[in-house]
């Protein structure tokens, strides 16, 4: 395994054989995610995206901003067993991809990660602003679709600095202005600054003020136009999963941020050590792709009748049914 290539082939010291465990460990667990959890989350992220666009009439704020997560765990799904079939992540590896395939990758998981990190923070200020203004429309379902259409953009125009980085590295010309721009360790600075502790901080916020609500007597606990209680279970175990599975993956970039620059973890004893950990923390950062469509279907109680009303309406489609009649009355919020 390419962790393991600091050392000769015939060592036999302590470190060789504790890296060939990581390499041993790691490619079962890379097993393990594409057996079980890629494929339960390719078909929950369909699913999820699926049933709610084709019932859109009755979708809130909140199922706007799970689809796009849900999107964007699709887009970790078209990552995923590509990079972890490769050399990086098991010894039976399937292929070694190219220095273009390792940046498209790259750009693709960093759009994925900006996406997934904002949309849970901004359904956490979203939330609030329904609960203490809930007859504003500021958190409406039109508003929420144009928000989330932002944050792609966003993301992408944040991972441009990988795009740079792969540019720089084809070009012949003007190498020492390109040069500046291959700075790995700026590059994981700017997303552990964006990806990571600003939607942190933004999410504390978020709870701060929620918290002050709930414990303030106010008509709105009387209102009809509030959201469903489910859905502050919902968010609280969205927010908790999301930071759970992706801090890790971050505190790896501050890691390399800090630790490169004095040559920590050049040195041969620490390499395979922060690599293992490093392919760890993507697998966990992978993981909510799956994690989060399955926590959607388990808590949103709505989610069943949407899917109850999407089979029948494609079982009727080809039959003579009786008009369904829908007792679920359009949620405007």
């Amino acid at each position: 395994m390419w962790i393991c290539m600091v050392y000769n082939e015939t060592d036999t010291s302590v470190d060789y054989r504790l890296c060939q465990n990581f390499g041993l460990i790691l490619s079962i667990l890379s097993l393990i995610y594409l057996l079980v959890c890629f494929p339960l989350g390719l078909c929950y992220n369909v699913l999820l995206v699926v049933v709610n666009l084709s019932n859109k009439v009755s979708m809130t704020m909140p199922d706007v901003y799970f689809v796009n997560m849900a999107i964007a765990g699709l887009v970790l799904n078209l990552v995923a067993p590509v990079e972890l079939l490769s050399s990086t992540f098991t010894r039976w590896h399937v292929w070694q991809y190219s220095d273009e395939v390792y940046i498209t990758l790259l750009i693709l998981f960093n759009i994925s990660s900006l996406v997934i990190m904002y949309s849970t923070t901004l359904l956490s200020l979203d939330y609030y602003i329904e609960r203490a203004l809930p007859r504003t429309y500021m958190s409406s379902v039109y508003n929420t679709k144009h928000v989330c259409g932002f944050i792609w953009g966003g993301a992408v125009l944040t991972s441009f600095s990988s795009l740079l980085f792969y540019v720089c590295n084809h070009i012949s010309t003007k190498m020492v202005e390109c040069s500046k721009m291959q700075n790995k360790e700026a590059a994981d600075s700017i997303m552990m600054f964006i990806g990571y502790v600003v939607p942190a901080l933004a999410v504390l916020y978020a709870f701060v003020l929620i918290l002050r609500i709930r414990k303030e007597s106010t008509p709105l606990d009387q209102d009809s136009a509030r959201l469903d209680p489910s859905i502050h279970r919902l968010l609280l175990a969205s927010v908790c999963v999301q930071f759970v599975l992706w801090t890790p993956y971050y505190m790896t970039l501050l890691v390399h941020t800090v630790a490169v620059a004095p040559g920590y973890i050049s040195s041969a004893h620490y390499l395979p050590i922060y690599y293992f950990l490093r392919c760890v923390s993507k697998l966990l950062a992978f993981s909510s792709s799956f994690a989060m469509p399955l926590m959607y279907r388990q808590m949103n109680k709505n989610f069943s009748n949407k899917l109850q009303r999407l089979l029948s309406r494609l079982h009727c489609r080809d039959q003579s049914c009786p008009r369904e009649h829908s007792t679920v009355q359009q949620v405007v919020t």
